[in-house]
């Protein structure tokens, strides 16, 4: 079991010690499914990449800018859908994140 209030106070306490601005965490590894507590300091953007399957972001802490099709700003206790476009995340304050992907299809769901 994560305890998600500490997982925030240890991810973004690295984030700010490290020379890039950012830390990371897996805590769910199950299958396709991955959740990942992400901490940026305000000012660090993760680049523009590609997106998995299925994904969404849920700001624990602090407020990031998503950009991709469309701009969107996300507020601690906010959840959204990432689109299946390129997008970045910019944090505008010291933030940390909770990014729940599907990285792949069970071969059970792929169609033929």
């Amino acid at each position: 079991m994560t305890d998600l209030g500490v997982a925030v106070v240890e991810r973004l306490d690295a984030a700010r010690a490290s020379a890039h601005g950012r830390d990371a965490q897996l805590v769910v590894h199950d299958g396709v499914l991955r959740q990942t507590v992400l901490a940026l300091v305000a000012g660090t953007e993760l680049a523009e990449h590609n997106s998995p399957h299925a994904a969404s972001l849920q700001v624990l802490v602090g407020r990031v800018r998503v950009t991709g099709v469309e701009e969107s700003e996300v507020a601690a206790g906010h959840l959204i859908v990432l689109t299946h476009e390129r997008h970045a995340v910019l944090a505008l304050e010291d933030s940390v994140f909770l990014l729940t992907t599907v990285t792949s299809l069970e071969p059970s769901q792929r169609t033929a």
